[in-house]
């Protein structure tokens, strides 16, 4: 019979503490009842699309012919399902990428005047895991703090683009004049939000009955604000996991797109793997540069409003061929690490995909989706589309409800999708 550890087990003596490296025993218990891992979410956004003719194949289900960007992924193929027929109603905003609001919210009709974002799914999730984690959730992005991740009031998240300074954030230990200031911090923190509640109700009084409403979100942002700054307190006498990898280097130059891609998505497996948090967003964003890729004289926007030329489809290919195989590379990693017997990939559900379906004519319809792990039979390719097509919530609603959240409803959804 083996016992459980906990997972967070120190070594303590005369006021030394020493974290452990994670064992088995920190998750094997009798066979006849072991602890199962964690389900956790990750949600991966190209926001310029992928060229439809290089992507889709034509024949369904799990013979489907294989295509270029397929073939990047032939070693993953029985991991992965392939999506064509999801989208989001409403999508045309002030403008034409405004669909990048949305990917995970479905609000409608983004960037328009008197628009207001709502919820994503990354943060629905995040919200019923709590404090589990010692972040309740991670979003990244390649070059700017633009990403897709936004509360219950609407409020963008911003996006971390340092994978050298959120590598130091979960994993490296501060020196103790440098973890007595982060406390103060967190403490100054509650002082001030305590503060804040208190002149509410009379601040509320003076106001009209439209800045009662956004008084309404700020003040649940001071709520969340608290919950979280104790939960940081918490965790911040905890000491952070241990990780056999170098910490990464910065890449400073913009038009490194791959590269720059590469460094956040090789995060993604050693965050869940130490569990520091179940729920990560990263958004592959357009940088505005021409980018150092062979063959490549145009920038990535550019190129993806191709207007059909073959020599700018070539080059939009040898672009879109780099940030498939960025995927690849993550499945790869998630495949290799284990827990409790099973892959990290058995128990993550990846989504892979983009806000515009035809990037070459700002067409947020027919997304291309992709659905990796999480438990699920895969090595299909499904067409969703019968008479209309499918609603991408409805997609968000089943990974919602196989991660353990209770709900029948998310964004735009009509019904929990099946396949």
């Amino acid at each position: 019979m083996t016992s459980r550890l906990p997972r967070r087990t120190l070594l303590k003596a005369a006021g030394v503490s020493l974290s452990l490296p994670f064992l088995e025993s920190m998750t094997a218990v009798q066979a006849a009842s072991q602890v199962a891992p964690p389900k956790r979410m990750v949600f991966v956004c190209t926001s310029l699309g992928l060229h439809s003719p290089n992507l889709w194949p034509t024949t369904t289900g799990k013979e489907y012919e294989s295509t270029p960007y397929l073939d990047l992924l032939n070693q993953h193929r029985n991991d992965f399902t392939l999506f064509s027929g999801l989208s989001h109603e409403d999508q045309i905003g002030r403008q034409p990428h405004d669909s990048e609001m949305t990917w995970l919210t479905a609000a409608r009709k983004p960037g328009v005047a008197g628009f207001r974002n709502s919820v994503s799914v990354d943060q629905v999730a995040a919200k019923h895991f709590g404090n589990a984690t010692r972040f309740a959730s991670v979003t990244m992005g390649t070059i700017k703090s633009q990403s897709q991740s936004y509360t219950d009031g609407g409020v963008m998240i911003p996006a971390q683009t340092s994978p050298a300074r959120l590598f130091a954030k979960m994993f490296l230990n501060g020196t103790p004049d440098e973890i007595i200031a982060q406390k103060r911090r967190l403490l100054d923190g509650r002082s001030i939000l305590d503060e804040l509640g208190s002149q509410t109700k009379r601040l509320k009084q003076q106001a009209s009955a439209a800045d009662n409403h956004l008084l309404d979100d700020y003040f649940h942002s001071v709520r969340q604000a608290e919950t979280n700054i104790a939960a940081a307190d918490g965790w911040s006498k905890q000491p952070k996991p241990t990780v056999d990898t170098q910490q990464p280097k910065d890449i400073n130059d913009p038009t490194d797109l791959i590269g720059r891609s590469r460094l956040l998505l090789d995060l993604v497996p050693l965050i869940i793997q130490t569990d520091s948090s179940r729920i990560i967003s990263v958004m592959i964003q357009d940088h505005f540069v021409v980018p150092k890729i062979d063959g490549v004289r145009g920038t990535h926007h550019n190129l993806s409003h191709h207007g059909q030329d073959p020599s700018k489809i070539a080059e939009l290919q040898r672009i879109e061929t780099g940030i498939v195989q960025c995927f690849g590379g993550m499945l790869e990693k998630m495949k290799s690490g284990q827990e409790s017997g099973t892959r990290l990939l058995d128990n993550t559900s990846v989504v892979f995909g983009s806000n515009l379906g035809n990037a070459n004519a700002h067409e947020a319809k027919n997304l291309p989706i992709f659905v990796a792990g999480g438990g699920y039979q895969h090595g299909r390719y499904v067409d969703m589309k019968k008479e209309h097509e499918t609603p991408l919530s409805n997609l968000f609603v089943r990974l919602l409800q196989d991660t353990g959240i209770e709900t029948e409803s998310f964004g735009q959804s009509s019904a929990a999708m099946s396949w």
